[in-house]
């Protein structure tokens, strides 16, 4: 019995709210579409006082808007700009079974090429990769690839992320 009134006047309450509202169908402004809800009176009367002092112009000049296309290729500079990190190419000097194989051949490599950093990828353990060097392109890495198979001659040019900034 008690759930009984608990129910009725919950209710209640909502059939007074619903006696307030009454159903609405309004345009969008945007796209025109109509929009439908229930809006109690005296809002609806705001709403349209409010929107009687808007200035309307539909004659108004549409405002176009420009997206400007560069009819060339991008320099490496505009695209470190968009993208710290970018896929570019590395040269797989070689590949070890174990960590220390790396790390010795790592520290050779960083003896006789100075110029080119080197670093260890352990993603496919048991295997360690030996790579060098930071590309933009295949070209770009022809020069130091040819001076690495001298004394490496299993070097590759292998595609991998690189930071831009190390790239050339």
């Amino acid at each position: 019995m008690n759930n009984l009134l608990r129910l009725f006047i919950v209710t209640t309450l909502f059939s007074f709210y619903q006696i307030d509202a009454q159903y609405v169908v309004k345009k969008d402004t945007l796209s025109g579409t109509e929009l439908s809800f229930a809006l109690d009176e005296r809002i609806n009367d705001a709403l349209e006082k409010i929107e009687g002092n808007c200035n309307r112009i539909s004659d108004a000049p549409t405002k176009s808007v420009k997206v400007l296309i560069p009819s060339r290729e991008l320099t490496n500079a505009e695209v470190c700009r968009k993208n710290p990190k970018i896929m570019g190419f590395k040269i797989q000097v070689v590949t070890v079974k174990s960590n220390e194989d790396a790390r010795k051949i790592a520290t050779e490599f960083r003896n006789n090429f100075r110029s080119l950093k080197v670093e260890t990828d352990a993603s496919l353990r048991p295997n360690y990769k030996i790579l060098a060097g930071s590309y933009f392109s295949k070209q770009s890495a022809s020069d130091d690839l040819r001076n690495i198979k001298r004394v490496y001659p299993s070097a590759l040019i292998v595609p991998y992320a690189v930071f831009c900034v190390e790239a050339k």
